[in-house]
């Protein structure tokens, strides 16, 4: 394989990586969480507020009633390696979540977060792998692939959240490296690295980031910056900038917030263990950044759907064994988030 498309394939799992980012919520905000005991009728809703009423934006737990959700990246991408032409690649990924509130303790919140199923597209240069868990053959041909995929595909996430609906703890991390270590133990020691307990708290969050620090009404602004450090893949500093626009004109049931982001990243200082390439240094940041939006029910604290779009671009220096090379790299990233009370997976009889 030359040098062009090796390069393209490996940053290619370097923008698949990055979907972690776009969805990865900034701090919690002070927020109630609300749960219901499931002998109870229905739960306890958020109040629906008029326009000019301020909003917390909280999420909405009932024991007994589970919620999904289902996470879809689309990432495209251009890769130019220097005294060589330009290289497409496309990923499209879907996540299937349950999540269920399991308790409540004085004033800890305690949920859990399954991974339902997975899809996955990938094309490099007109190369294709497809993986499908909610299918009765799931066809990746990538055997390396496969097994990661498969044995995550089940794992479960104890998620504690505090008074204020922050998430104070995330159980479980060992035992889901263990699971996506299982078939490679290299894998393992660089998600350790990935995985970080703080990155699993800014990642389970059922309203992936929306919840400002203080309630808001129509026409209010905030804004939220967060470093999100990915060991030897590199950081980004994130900042994403929020208005509440009131009712959306579509569906007036829903209350509409406009974000928009703005990632800056920066070469990783650790060892690049584990991976098959090195980042040594390079840039990219955000270019024309555009408005996305959350549309959110007030009666059932459900995120209905949220969508953002964010373009970088800039150049990195890699190392691929002994051989350096300067790589331009073009990406536009969509990350699209829907929730629901029916599950998107249907169980396989």
């Amino acid at each position: 394989m030359g040098l062009r498309k090796q390069a393209g394939m490996l940053l290619g799992i370097f923008g698949s990586l990055t979907w972690l980012i776009a969805q990865a919520p900034a701090p919690k905000a002070e927020t109630p969480a609300v749960i219901q005991p499931v002998e109870k009728a229905a739960p306890a809703a958020a109040p629906v507020a008029p326009a000019s009423d301020k909003l917390k934006f909280a999420p909405i737990f009932t024991i007994g009633k589970p919620f999904f959700q289902q996470v879809t990246t689309d990432v495209e991408q251009i890769v130019k390696v220097t005294g060589g032409s330009e290289l497409k690649l496309k990923h499209s990924q879907i996540f299937f979540f349950r999540w269920e509130g399991m308790k409540v303790e004085n004033t800890k919140t305690t949920a859990k977060l399954t991974i339902r199923g997975i899809k996955l597209k990938v094309d490099v240069a007109n190369n294709p792998v497809n993986y499908d868990s909610t299918a009765d053959q799931p066809n990746a041909n990538n055997p390396g692939l496969n097994d990661f995929l498969k044995n995550l595909v089940g794992a479960d996430l104890t998620v504690v959240f505090n008074e204020a609906m922050a998430v104070e703890k995330v159980e479980g991390q060992e035992e889901l490296l263990k699971r996506l270590g299982a078939a490679n133990q290299s894998v393992e020691q660089l998600l350790k690295k990935i995985l970080t307990a703080d990155s699993l708290k800014e990642m389970c969050d059922p309203l992936a980031g929306l919840t400002p620090d203080t309630p808001k009404g129509v026409g209010e602004t905030w804004t939220k910056s967060t470093p999100i450090k990915l060991g030897p893949i590199g950081d980004y500093d994130r900042t994403l900038s929020f208005v509440y626009k009131g009712k959306d004109p579509e569906q007036k049931e829903l209350e509409r917030v406009e974000v928009t982001p703005k990632l800056a990243y920066k070469p990783p200082s650790d060892a690049a263990d584990g991976l098959l390439f090195r980042i040594k240094s390079g840039e990219l940041n955000t270019v024309n950044p555009k408005p996305g939006y959350f549309l959110y029910d007030a009666k059932t604290g459900l995120l209905i759907k949220s969508e953002l779009v964010v373009t970088m671009t800039g150049t990195l220096n890699v190392a691929i064994g002994n051989t350096e090379t300067t790589v331009m790299l073009n990406q536009t990233q969509t990350t699209t988030v829907q929730s629901s009370d029916k599950d998107y997976v249907a169980e396989k009889k």
